[in-house]
């Protein structure tokens, strides 16, 4: 069969082109090196969480937003500061994505089924100036359904196209080169790997069985990141955030490898800021693990102390949920790889959720009732279960015995026990008036100001050493790999440029290969919900290119 594209990537972005298309009867060819189960990639797996600007969640929350809002914070966190060069493109697609997220996106996935739970949250605050990184207003809307939830319409249209005969998906096909011929991309070449029946996001076998060679008039990126190769990682570490860390967790499967970036620049393709990245400071070890290092992010409210190695409390803006690079870079600085929230039961009830779907079946399952379960007394059920089994977590009833254990699960005494209690109970004695210079405290009266944060988010402000708040709980956080922020520099149409800045002919990418757009769509920083946004938003100005050239 003579196909009319070729996209390499069954994830979301890979999805939403292939399927925008494919609505236009040209025949696509969709190709992915993993199985059948692993349809809709690392989106499957995410917490659903998208960056609406002004949407009718937030008007009824109370909250005032707008897209010259959303630009000023969206300008805040990216700092450009290479715009001549590798932030051109950047600079061009975030001004696009946030009209996007502001005036289309969400009528566009409300048309494919897609609905959002009401309660907006407020992610990456920042603690800054009003010009400097974070979100100003709450802005992270959850996708009712969770990552699965995002995928699922786009799933739909996937398999009824390929039962139109307009989508051929292959899996198993991992592409390892792209064919040039008169200067323009004419198809791809590569390997079959053996057929596999693990469970998604499980490693799968490289075994290689066969090879392959399509043709097609373009060719389409959208193979991810290099969120799991830690060799990569470190090698693009950059100075700014410290030395790399030593040992991670890994936010995203195996096969999240980084493979194709190589592949595309040994054929002109330029990537640009290699150096910026996301990673999570805030990772646990998975008690039931699914991938290689498999870790999994707390989504903490605003009331943990944060400690590092050696128990010395964090100055602010290094608080939970307010600044994730810059809090990262001071955990690196500090010469070890982890530090420790602590707590207590009031504040691991109200205010720990954990990242991704599986870890949040409620949302997920799209159950209203065990959603509701959440303002019952006691721990969710997932946060549960990492309490009673996580090798990440102590609880004790007296800070000595919380500290004994903290240092146990290191294997060396490196938190004194009189430091320790000497900085909370400093705290504690600011829980006597409403007014506090303590910048934490100030910071989770705020939070209790938004209706939404009350409910659901932020605990009562109350002491830590107080056994009627009690048991106490330390939880070792780790640096949990995520996103690549750089990448494939690509124009407006999604054309993936050469080292001269031209389009190079019939290539195109999207997602997180392309920096979610332009190379590098976030600067240096994210503000969260982004992520799924921006595969959603370059693999549908993908798509529109390419129909735009078959035409």
């Amino acid at each position: 069969m003579k196909y009319d594209v070729i996209v390499i990537g069954a994830g979301l972005a890979g999805l939403v082109a292939t399927t925008e298309i494919a609505q236009r009867g040209k025949k696509v060819l969709l190709l992915d090196q993993e199985g059948k189960q692993s349809l809709g990639g690392q989106a499957w797996w995410s917490f659903g969480g998208l960056f609406l600007v002004d949407s009718p969640e937030q008007r009824r929350m109370g909250i005032k937003d707008s897209r010259e809002l959303a630009w000023q914070d969206w300008l805040g966190s990216a700092e450009f500061d290479r715009l001549e060069d590798e932030d051109y493109w950047g600079l061009k697609w975030a001004k696009a994505y946030v009209d996007f997220a502001t005036y289309e996106k969400r009528d566009w996935l409300y048309e494919k089924g897609v609905r959002i739970f009401p309660v907006v949250g407020w992610a990456e605050r920042g603690g800054y100036l009003a010009e400097g990184h974070g979100n100003s207003v709450p802005r992270f809307h959850i996708t009712w359904g969770t990552g699965p939830g995002i995928v699922a319409p786009f799933m739909k249209e996937l398999h009824q196209q390929i039962e139109e005969g307009t989508v051929t998906y292959l899996s198993r096909h991992r592409v390892d080169e792209l064919i040039v011929r008169n200067n323009s991309i004419s198809g791809v070449a590569g390997s079959i790997l053996e057929p596999t029946s693990i469970r998604r996001g499980e490693k799968s076998s490289r075994k290689i069985i066969g090879e392959f060679m399509y043709d097609a008039q373009a060719v389409i990126i959208c193979s991810g990141g290099i969120g799991a190769n830690f060799e990569l990682i470190r090698k693009n570490w950059p100075e700014r955030l410290g030395k790399a860390p030593e040992k991670m967790l890994s936010g995203v499967p195996t096969h999240v490898d980084g493979r194709m970036l190589e592949i595309t620049e040994r054929i002109g393709g330029r990537i640009v800021n290699r150096d910026r990245m996301w990673h999570y400071t805030e990772g646990i070890k998975n008690w039931s693990p699914i991938w290689d290092k498999h870790g999994i992010r707390i989504l903490p409210g605003p009331s943990s102390m944060w400690f590092d190695a050696e128990g010395n409390r964090f100055p602010a803006p290094n608080l939970p949920g307010f600044d994730t690079l810059g809090t990262l870079k001071t955990i690196m600085e500090t010469g070890y790889d982890y530090s420790w929230f602590i707590l207590t039961q009031k504040i691991i009830e109200k205010e720990f959720a954990l990242s991704g779907s599986e870890q949040n079946p409620d949302l997920t399952e799209k159950s209203i009732r065990k959603v509701l379960q959440r303002v019952l007394p006691g721990s969710p059920s997932p946060v549960q279960a990492f309490l009673d089994y996580g090798e990440d977590f102590i609880v004790a009833d007296t800070i000595d015995n919380l500290v004994i254990g903290m240092n146990k699960l290191v294997g060396e005494k490196r938190i004194d026990i009189a430091k320790m209690r000497k900085q909370i109970e400093a705290r504690d004695r600011a829980m006597k008036n409403k007014f506090t210079k303590d910048l934490q405290l100030t910071a989770m009266q705020g939070a209790r100001h938004y209706i939404g944060d009350k409910l659901i988010r932020t605990v009562k402000p109350h002491r830590l050493l107080d056994p009627r708040n009690g048991p106490l709980i330390a939880v070792r956080l780790h640096i949990l790999s995520r996103k690549t922020l750089g990448g494939l520099q690509t124009d407006l149409a999604a054309r993936v440029l050469d080292f001269q800045g031209k389009p190079i002919d019939g290539l195109y990418a999207a997602g997180e290969v392309s920096g979610f757009g332009g190379g590098g769509v976030h600067g240096y920083r994210s503000l969260e919900g982004t992520f799924l946004g921006g595969c959603l938003f370059s693999g549908k100005i993908a798509g529109a290119s390419v129909i735009n050239k078959l035409l």
